[in-house]
């Protein structure tokens, strides 16, 4: 295999996996160690293929699928989110370009300090599915986001937090007509495959920004490109991230970018290209 520099493409999230999920759909899944493949499927066969964007579209589309969230129980959810998050002293600050001065001791607050919007979003969703399903058992796959304060609300309100096994995610938990919550990072393709196909009801709080970038990964697919994952080989977004690609690398740090980087540039040893990212 030899790579051009037009042959791929960067994919940039925040954090990352190299490896693949694939979902055994009795109860688990387990990782696939082969990070970088070329299809050798005909153009027939491609054009025949509904591609992992299209099936996630059918996905969302189930009656059973929630990504909106549930304007009844709205206000209540807002109004809890003012009591844990609101603090009058950082508004203070940030009426006062972020200082605080008192009894000669300066404070600085960071500018970005607080939730962005697609977090903001994802607790709103969780919060307010708990609420609308108040007589059925709640779980979610993974932490909300990396915010210990937020996951341990959740745990009050007993939702269940699915446990990773040393063979996968352990769904045997998940009963039928159960509520099962997609977090902030999304969720593997084959996650969202296997909730389809049971009787429970999904509600999809990724983050928008997370699913655009798996809609650039399947516009990379459908021009014949490689795309190349920057970050952290076992995080939930990329393993989520990956499970939609075909063909990709995932890179996790400047090293490893300058490996791919020489490799496209100068060629190399291509089973030792290989085995490094498998």
């Amino acid at each position: 295999m030899k790579f051009t520099s037009a042959a791929l493409l960067l994919s940039a999230v925040t954090t990352a996996s190299a490896f693949a999920p694939n979902l055994n759909l009795s109860t688990r899944y387990t990782s696939i160690s082969a990070p970088l493949q070329m299809s050798e499927t005909t153009e027939t066969e491609e054009e025949a293929k509904i591609s992992k964007k299209q099936q996630r579209l059918l996905f969302m589309k189930n009656d059973k699928f929630f990504r909106n969230g549930f304007k009844e129980v709205r206000k209540d959810v807002e109004s809890t989110m003012e009591g844990q998050f609101k603090s009058n002293v950082v508004d203070e600050m940030k009426e006062n370009k972020f200082v605080m001065e008192r009894e000669g001791v300066k404070v600085h607050l960071a500018s970005d300090f607080g939730f962005c919007w697609g977090v903001e979003r994802s607790i709103a969703l969780a919060y307010e599915a708990v609420k609308h399903f108040p007589d059925r058992k709640v779980h979610i796959t993974n932490e909300l986001i990396h915010n210990p304060e937020v996951n341990d609300n959740l745990h009050a309100m007993d939702v269940n937090f699915i446990q990773k096994t040393d063979d996968g995610k352990d769904f045997t938990v998940v009963g039928e007509n159960d509520v099962v919550i997609l977090p902030a990072f999304g969720a593997s393709f084959e996650e969202m495959q296997f909730f389809d196909q049971k009787n429970v009801d999904v509600v999809d709080t990724t983050c928008p920004w997370v699913s655009k970038v798996w809609n650039t990964v399947d516009t990379h697919q459908k021009k014949g490109l490689t795309s190349i994952i920057h970050g952290k080989y076992e995080h939930e977004e990329t393993v989520a991230t990956v499970s939609f690609c075909e063909d990709y690398i995932c890179v996790k740090n400047m090293k490893e970018a300058e490996m791919v980087a020489d490799y496209i540039t100068n060629g190399g040893d291509k089973a030792a290209f290989m085995n490094h990212f498998k």
